[in-house]
């Protein structure tokens, strides 16, 4: 059957599952829009920001495991999906952004609103493609998710000119995909097993050290698996949280290491003779100094992108694979190990340095909101996260039970990514409680999408940490830079000096959207307020005074050791 290019475009997304698509409207894409109006199988999105349409449908894909699609128009419209577009890169995040550009005749003419943004997006995204014929058309968005969500998954962006969208040509799905460069490998290297077999058994210091390949790869359940017949501890990178159930009683589970990782995370894995690296890749917020990194461990590292091994960190035993067909060799062939007194060490520095801050009961605490959250929710809701300290305490202080409950982003630490996030996920998943744990800077980024959350009815809510800094930037300052506090001052100031005129009002904020708002001062309003947010039939923002230059320890600082921690250690 005829169609035009847009038409072609909504049956191969329809074919792909896609359920959501998150966009924003331009010149270049009303005959895509034009055939939106029609579809009844896509719901679309109408976002207030292309920023924000990239980060929802990066949250969508990280709380669905499925690709999250995003749509934008061409120069200003393409180039402003870009953050979101290498925030879902440096995380792996299965993602197709579609934009639209002007038409064949035109390209390269400077004409208006043209950006050659498969140049701009070549570095930040596993492929991309220019359609400059329709009959190519089909088969491109079929390559684009086989791309998106094979191998390491990641952002894949497919441009379509004006053109191409208009003109017409019988549609055809292609059942099959044969990309003769790309051929992901997932089989298991049964030498490679054994050879890793050999190690843990000689091992008397192992620890397992895993990441965000693991939920990426739906290998929780085999993680979990293999730490209950092995008995080795665990610890977790940021973007891994969630697939090991957290549990700060459970004598295995060490929580987070690296730069504010718990203490007895970083000393366990520095004093281990074996690391076994699940679905990580040992960035330098994990490893901090290099060279000091682990320096007596033998390295086992399964990952399913080979360009990731040893690419940092030297190892011994590549593994190259599916984290979930590895792990599944490995519980076949573990055993439990003989590793008492390492254990007995491990519980040691748990008790002489648990994971704390200092009380108060007139001031909020950060963590102590966290904590609360935490309880109450009994980690049966999806938390978004900002950046900065907000992300930390979120990472420190909430217990995530199941994977895919924790979207932040990792690699490139984007401000303004959890409200879009948490919407993109709500729109997945309309009936769960999806939380953004947000700083009142990062969340000033995409404000605007408030709107969105509105106009579509997601039930989202934010809980805004409010010390008026930017601030872990001004922890930075106060720790390494005599307290000069430059550039981070929330409030309205003279000289970088406060005059105590706090803004914006966030009530007032989240009330011109439509949206509940509340604002706490006291402790003891935190549990009702958070209550009341929850309870409340739409979405909502709770903005928390908190102790203004409260502090996110233990912290490595940079260019240190593990073992050179500021603050916990005891």
């Amino acid at each position: 059957m005829e169609m035009t290019g847009s038409r072609i475009l909504m049956e191969s997304l329809k074919k792909e599952g896609v359920k959501v698509l998150f966009g924003y409207p331009g010149g270049q894409v009303i005959p895509i829009f034009d055939a939106l109006y029609d579809e009844k199988n896509i719901e679309l999105v109408h976002v207030r920001h292309e920023q924000g349409a990239a980060h929802m449908a990066d949250g969508y894909a990280r709380a669905t495991g499925e690709v999250g699609v995003c749509l934008a128009t061409s120069g200003p419209g393409a180039t402003n999906l870009v953050t979101g577009i290498a925030t879902a890169y440096m995380d792996s995040i299965p993602m197709v952004a579609i934009t639209g550009q002007v038409p064949t005749s035109m390209i390269g003419s400077d004409a208006f609103q043209e950006a050659d943004i498969t140049g701009i997006t070549r570095p930040i995204t596993k492929h991309n493609f220019l359609v400059k014929d329709i009959h190519d058309l089909a088969l491109t968005i079929k390559n684009a998710f086989y791309l998106a969500r094979t191998g390491r998954p990641g952002p894949v962006l497919v441009d379509i000119p004006k053109d191409v969208q208009v003109a017409k040509h019988n549609f055809v799905w292609p059942e099959m995909v044969e990309l003769r460069s790309y051929k992901p490998k997932t089989k298991v290297h049964v030498g490679q097993i054994k050879k890793a077999m050999t190690l843990i058994e000689e091992s008397q210091r192992p620890i397992i050290y895993f990441g965000g390949g693991v939920i990426l790869g739906n290998a929780s359940k085999e993680l979990c698996e293999f730490v209950k017949k092995t008995g080795i501890p665990v610890t977790s990178t940021l973007t891994g949280l969630g697939a090991y159930p957290a549990d700060y009683s459970d004598p295995l589970y060490l929580g987070m290491l690296g730069m504010h990782g718990t203490v007895y995370a970083n000393l366990t894995i520095s004093h281990s003779d074996l690391i076994i690296a699940i679905g990580s890749r040992f960035d330098d917020r994990v490893t901090g100094k290099l060279s000091e990194f682990a320096p007596n461990a033998k390295i086992i590292h399964i990952d399913i992108d080979p360009t990731s091994i040893s690419k940092n960190v030297i190892v011994d035993v590549p593994i190259v694979g599916d984290v979930k067909e590895v792990l599944t060799e490995f519980n076949k062939l573990m055993k439990p190990s003989k590793i008492s007194e390492w254990l007995e060490q491990i519980a040691e520095w748990k008790k002489k340095n648990p994971l704390g801050y200092g009380k108060s009961d007139t001031v909020i605490k950060p963590q102590n909101v966290i904590e609360i959250l935490s309880r109450m929710t009994k980690g049966d809701v999806i938390i978004s996260t900002e950046v900065g300290q907000n992300q930390m305490w979120a990472a420190q202080f909430f217990e995530y039970k199941k994977p895919r409950t924790l979207l932040t982003s990792g690699g490139l630490g984007t401000m303004g990514y959890g409200l879009p996030a948490a919407i993109g996920a709500q729109a997945a998943f309309r009936d769960k409680t999806v939380i953004d744990i947000a700083g009142d800077g990062s969340i000033q980024m995409n404000i605007q999408e408030l709107g969105t959350a509105i106009s579509h009815d997601l039930n989202v809510k934010v809980i805004i940490l409010n010390n008026s800094y930017l601030g872990m930037v001004r922890q930075w300052q106060e720790l390494f830079y005599n307290k000069r506090y430059s550039g981070v001052l929330m409030e309205k100031h003279s000289h970088n000096q406060s005059t105590g005129e706090y803004y914006p009002d966030f009530v007032k904020v989240a009330e011109a959207y439509g949206c509940w708002g509340k604002r706490i001062t006291l402790p003891s309003e935190i549990e009702g307020a958070i209550r009341e947010m929850i309870d409340y039939k739409g979405p909502a923002i709770l903005d928390v005074v908190i102790e203004k230059e409260e502090n996110v320890l233990p912290m490595v600082p940079a260019g240190a050791s593990l073992t050179q921690m500021i603050g916990g250690m005891a």
